[in-house]
């Protein structure tokens, strides 16, 4: 068991590193037109920008998973599952920052305010708190919800990451304020999902970190 972990571990970590190196590579994206092509890109970009940031946050579920099926191939098709989420919400991003026809970096500064101070309040309301505590303790989750097969790998995946996007997808609409391709605050939101999620006292994280948007959004406003 120790040694299949390991292995579990490893591919995630080897993908999600993957990912990371192809955002360092500075995807090139064109003219911002609106063209099938564009957002072709702005989605593979979103895509393995979720990847990247994601993926090592829903390690500790995927390896709980992965203890408790029947076959191995099933975490693998969990993943998918988990992934697939974040593709659709990587579609209606890519959507949403091609409307803007340019980078979310030229958002007027009273739009930019107001996600900030959104992105602060979601963090302290109770559907963000549902989210994030079924993220954090996922095994009455596997429990009721058990599906066999690969089929049901794949649906269970798809529900945990419904539920994460439930908790995070108002941090992610910050990369509209920060800048998308702003590895840097890709990186950091990444860290502050990644407490959230799986170091002690992520709920307390959460709410200081909305005090601390609302706080940024009210600083912009002044």
């Amino acid at each position: 068991m120790r040694r299949y972990d390991a292995v579990v571990l490893a591919a995630i970590l080897v993908i999600a590193g993957a990912a990371w190196l192809y955002l360092l590579s500075g995807p090139a994206m064109g003219g911002m037109s609106w063209s099938w092509k564009e957002w072709l890109l702005l989605f593979i970009m979103w895509a393995v920008m979720m990847v990247a940031m994601m993926l090592p946050s829903a390690a500790p579920v995927i390896l709980l998973f992965s203890r408790t099926a029947t076959t191995r191939s099933a975490a693998a098709f969990f993943t998918i599952g988990y992934l697939l989420v974040w593709w659709g919400f990587s579609a209606v991003a890519a959507s949403a920052q091609l409307g803007l026809h340019s980078v979310a970096m030229t958002l007027n500064p009273i739009a930019g305010a107001a996600i900030l101070i959104a992105a602060g309040v979601y963090q302290w309301l109770p559907v963000k708190q549902v989210c994030l505590q079924h993220c954090r303790s996922p095994l009455g989750f596997l429990m009721s919800s058990w599906r066999d097969g690969r089929r049901g790998a794949l649906i269970m995946g798809m529900t945990h990451g419904a539920f994460c996007v439930g908790c995070c997808w108002m941090l992610m609409a910050l990369l509209f304020v920060t800048g998308v391709m702003n590895l840097a605050w890709v990186a950091a939101l990444a860290g502050i999902v990644l407490v959230e999620k799986v170091f002690p006292g992520g709920p307390f994280i959460a709410r200081f970190a909305g005090v601390v948007l609302v706080a940024a959004g009210v600083a912009q406003l002044l």
